[in-house]
């Protein structure tokens, strides 16, 4: 693979299915200089000759795939782990984001806009597929009674899948890297996400609360997420332990009387009513 000749980062292969042809013009020409593999598509591409492209990198335009964009778009994002897929399309309803990105989407940038951003956004994508590789090299991770697995870009418990979404194994894998350091909720979306996270967005409490409900279900003996109010997460297995049983939950059990022992047999003419056990003579 060629190097790029700006900062000398590893050049892309990306393909881009649009058709506006004035955006197209300028952004090849960007890719050319920046010695980027490209191509564009006229339409919805099978998964397999997708794969036989070797991409990087997928900027699609959903408008131009009609009625099945969301079908084929989850039908690649599932068949390719590895690509990074970017939707660049016209003004679209929040709806219309979150469903692309829960689909598999690793962003969504709104047209129009400059072709320097979504160089930027592809180039983010990219690296994080690029860390993602690099750890499955170093095999899978086990944590508690989970198994991550980057090659698989899946987690298991005893050999089941936790069927884990591609952007909750981003978070599951950030946090378990993390190795029980705290990550504040910023740090989590530039890096699973790839960008600023915006005011307000509650994207990384959904997917820990998604990604919580999953372990929970499958590894119920165990916590893996905590939260720092305020602050982010922590990844760290720990056992969960029955709550202990308070001592006033405890009936208290009657002291047992005193076991009489044989009455000490009387003198004749002793009076055992004195105090303190003293025998006085009868007068």
């Amino acid at each position: 693979m060629s190097t790029s000749p700006q900062g000398g980062a590893a050049a892309v292969r990306l393909a881009v299915i649009d058709s506006d042809t004035g955006f197209l013009q300028v952004l090849t020409r960007r890719l050319d200089a920046m010695g980027w593999q490209q191509r564009v598509l006229g339409g919805a591409v099978p998964p397999e000759e997708l794969v036989a492209m070797r991409l990087n990198a997928l900027v699609v335009d959903p408008m131009l795939l009609g009625a099945e964009a969301d079908a084929w778009l989850e039908r690649v994002c599932t068949s390719l782990p590895g690509l990074g897929v970017i939707v660049c399309t016209g003004r679209s309803t929040v709806a219309q984001r979150v469903r692309g990105l829960r689909l598999g989407a690793d962003d969504w940038v709104t047209k129009p806009c400059h072709p320097e951003e979504l160089i930027a956004r592809v180039e983010a994508v990219v690296r994080r597929r690029r860390r993602a590789e690099a750890r499955a090299d170093a095999g899978p991770v086990v944590a508690g009674e989970v198994e991550i697995r980057p090659d698989q870009f899946q987690a298991f418990v005893a050999g089941g899948s936790l069927e884990l979404t591609r952007r909750e194994f981003e978070l599951i894998q950030l946090l378990s890297d993390a190795a029980g350091q705290v990550l504040e909720r910023e740090e989590i979306y530039q890096r699973v996400w790839g960008y600023a996270m915006a005011h307000g967005d509650r994207s990384v409490d959904v997917f820990v609360r998604k990604l919580r409900q999953k372990l929970e279900r499958r590894s119920p003996g165990w916590s893996y997420i905590h939260t720092h109010f305020g602050i982010g997460y922590r990844f760290a297995p720990e056992p969960v332990h029955p709550e202990p049983v308070s001592d006033r939950d405890v009936p208290a059990a009657a002291a047992p009387a005193p076991a009489a022992g044989p009455a000490a047999p009387a003198t004749p003419g002793e009076d055992l009513s004195a105090p303190d056990g003293h025998r006085v003579a009868a007068g």
